[in-house]
């Protein structure tokens, strides 16, 4: 009952890596986030389980619930940008605010309703769930978070819980309590080590690889990703340089949810998604990034490993247990963390 033999280790391992990337994709996306505008951002899962089901409903031919969320942030977006750009007297920019805060999310918004009952290939229905999800990102900081960027770690925990809530509520409205899957980016098998290994498994690592060495290129050959690695590092440094810490975070949102949404897409085929599966993916990232002290993108990957492996094999042993299971594994690390790093004093403003 409880024998391991060598055919389920290699099962149990290709399923605990093919989790762990995916929890390597939040857990890069939750360090990047917190390192540049010091949001612990636990609706990172919620971008996931939205980009799953809004590919979900395109397959359907219906229009995505996220669509609206998408309009009702970009309306939110452009009444805050207009209202401080007319309170400074800053008219210049009224023409650039609408079209980055409304026109654009309208025109995703409006290609995803137009193209939901035409079925187009599968493809095209990826791309599109993924911008409409994409453009969340950067409103949803500019409707919460801008105004808060001043605010303690502690308060910007709090109001990432209520966005949670509120996102995950939306969600129920939008897609319903049923779940969904999607089909497979590519529909092929093969036997190794005497497991079964399917394309969608292929395509998760090598999207994920290839998403690490775009986001390296990014940080390291263009200015934007520059700017966002000395926000990273030294934000009141970097908005002495002229750099712009605003844009700074609408970037890592955008990155986050452009992350969020890929993940939703690839596991979409692997797992029935429901509207609130974010909350324990999200936090299983969040263990990995913790292992990685939300500071160290290696580490962070290392623990997204760990913690697929960990998931997997306590699913063969005790599969009642295994979040438990998961979630215990973070208290030791945070024990050591408390002992091997310094206590820092957040300075008030």
């Amino acid at each position: 009952m409880f024998g391991l033999d060598s055919t389920i280790a290699a099962i149990l391992s290709l399923d605990g890596v093919t989790s762990g990337v995916i929890y390597g994709l939040i857990a890069i996306a939750l360090v990047l986030v917190f390192a540049v505008t010091r949001i612990l951002f636990l609706p990172q899962g919620e971008f996931v389980a939205f980009g799953a089901l809004t590919l979900a409903m395109l397959q359907d031919g219906q229009v995505p619930g996220s669509v609206w969320l998408l309009l009702a942030l970009a309306v939110c977006a452009t009444a805050t940008e207009l209202f401080d750009l007319l309170r400074s007297r800053r008219t210049a920019g009224i023409a650039r605010a609408v079209l980055n805060n409304l026109i654009v999310p309208a025109a995703i918004a409006g290609l995803a309703a137009w193209a939901a009952p035409r079925h187009f290939p599968l493809a095209v229905q990826v791309a599109i769930s993924l911008l409409v999800v994409t453009a969340m990102g950067p409103l949803l900081y500019r409707v919460i978070y801008e105004s808060l960027a001043d605010s303690s770690v502690l308060v910007l925990l709090i109001v990432s819980v209520g966005v949670h809530l509120g996102m995950t509520g939306l969600g129920l409205v939008f897609f319903g309590a049923e779940g969904f899957r999607t089909p497979p980016l590519v529909d092929a098998r093969w036997s190794f080590a005497g497991a079964s290994l399917s394309g969608q498994t292929v395509v998760v690592v090598l999207a994920a690889m290839m998403l690490l060495v775009a986001l390296w290129l990014f940080s390291e050959r263009t200015l934007y990703g520059k700017a966002l690695r000395a926000t990273a590092v030294n934000r009141l440094g970097a908005q002495l340089m002229g750099i712009s810490t605003s844009l700074a975070g609408r970037l890592s949102f955008a990155i986050a949810a452009f992350i969020g949404a890929l993940s939703g897409v690839l596991i979409g085929s692997l797992t029935t998604v429901f509207y609130d599966s974010g909350f324990l993916i999200g936090l299983k990232g969040f263990v990995a990034a913790t292992i990685g002290g939300l500071a160290s993108y290696p580490l962070a990957a290392a623990g997204s490993l760990f913690v697929g492996l960990l998931e997997s094999f306590s699913s063969f042993w005790a599969s009642d247990f295994k979040e438990v299971i998961v979630f215990i594994a973070l208290l030791p690390v945070l024990l050591w963390r408390s002992f091997a790093s310094p206590v820092h004093v957040e300075e008030e403003e």
